[in-house]
Parts: structure tokens; C-alpha cells; sequence
């Protein structure tokens, strides 16, 4: 049974982000809330709980996994970003944006695109999320929580609890997520629009 976090979408309870960063550095799987929907998320070097992830999502490795990043400068640890990608970056972080860039050599391979060895990296506008982020000082990786057989994400604690209270570790309840997903842009070869979600594609020049 997942245990469940209620944490308030304006003044996170710093005592119930450190329960759900304990749970991630030790090997668990977490559903989150995002400025987009709500995510799925486990530690970067965690084998086993990525691999939990992808089978709830029914997903395999062609499907981009995502960093989920406290600032520019740790994502820019895990990304080759030159001068004209970062001030691109710079204007539209936080927000619901995913970025595909080449990886480091910090990434683990596992996690990255079999063909193209890269990897989606975001900034996120929300509040628990980025306190969350900060303690754990360490990116989360992370893929939108859609059900298999669905055709919108839950929107909803209890909606979550109810579907995935035996699949993961921790559920964190900050209130109602949207249903639009992230505006993601492949820079790996100058700008191109992968999937218009949430972000403002006219902030980009697109």
C-alpha cells in the first residue's frame, strides 16, 4: 500500500517532502504533481524502479523518459546545452516545457533513447515539485502518469490512489492536475515542435 502525502499546493509541509525524498533515494516509485499533470518519478541510478515505471506506463525505452530538474544548472549537468539552446532555455524555465537534448555521460545509458542517446529534460513551474527537487538534490526521472487504456491522465489524489495504491511507493496529493501534457521541443538539431501541449509555442519563435 502506497503511503499517501497530502501537501499543500501553496505551502508544501517540508516534513512530508523529506518522507517522499527518503522513499525515492531508497529504490521507490512516486506519482507527483507537475505545473502539467501528474508524474511518475523515481531516482536516476534506480534500475528497478525505472523498470517499474515503464510497466505501468506499458512503455519500452523508445519513449522518452524525462529529468525532471530543480534549475537550469543541474540540468545542464545531465545535457550538452551550447550558448543559444541555454538563453532559450533561460526564457522559458520553469514551465511546461520537455526539451530532447544529447546526454552526459551522467545519464545512464538504460535510460536514454536506444538510436539517438538522448533524453527529455525539464524545468517545472510547482511549487512541491521544485521543494521536492531541492532536497533531494538530484534530478527525478520521470514520464507523465497515464494510465494504460486511458485517454487522460487522473487529475486527482484519490483518483490515483485507487488505481495505483499496490504499484507504487508514495502517492503525493497536491490537488487537482491538469490534463494538458508538456509542449516538447527536440533542440538536438535546431528547434523542432514535437508535441504542442501546455507551453506557449510563441515564446519559443515556433
Amino acid at each position: 500500500m502506497a503511503l499517501y502525502l497530502s501537501i499543500h499546493p501553496e505551502n508544501p509541509q517540508e516534513r512530508l517532502l523529506q518522507q517522499a525524498a527518503d522513499i525515492v533515494r531508497n529504490g521507490g516509485v512516486l506519482v507527483y504533481p507537475t505545473d502539467s499533470c501528474y508524474a511518475l518519478g523515481c531516482a536516476l541510478g534506480q534500475k528497478n524502479a525505472m523498470e517499474r515505471i515503464m510497466n505501468i506506463r506499458q512503455i519500452d525505452q523508445k519513449h522518452h523518459l524525462t529529468l525532471m530538474c530543480a534549475d537550469l544548472s543541474q540540468l545542464g549537468t545531465y545535457a550538452r546545452v551550447d550558448n543559444s539552446q541555454f538563453r532559450l532555455l533561460k526564457a522559458v524555465t520553469p514551465g511546461s516545457y520537455t526539451f530532447i537534448l544529447q546526454a552526459t555521460k551522467e545519464v545512464p545509458a538504460r535510460t536514454l533513447h536506444p538510436k539517438r542517446k538522448t533524453i527529455g529534460l525539464r524545468v517545472p513551474d510547482h511549487i512541491i515539485t521544485l521543494k521536492l527537487l531541492q532536497i533531494l538534490n538530484e534530478p527525478l526521472l520521470s514520464c507523465t502518469l497515464m494510465l494504460p487504456n486511458e485517454e487522460e491522465p487522473p487529475t486527482e489524489g484519490w483518483m490515483i490512489q485507487e488505481a495505483l495504491d499496490y504499484a507504487v511507493d508514495a502517492i503525493i496529493d497536491g490537488g487537482y492536475c491538469g490534463i494538458n501534457p508538456t509542449t516538447v521541443i527536440d533542440m538536438t538539431d535546431g528547434i523542432e515542435l514535437i508535441r504542442q501541449g501546455k507551453g506557449d509555442i510563441a515564446a519559443l519563435g515556433l
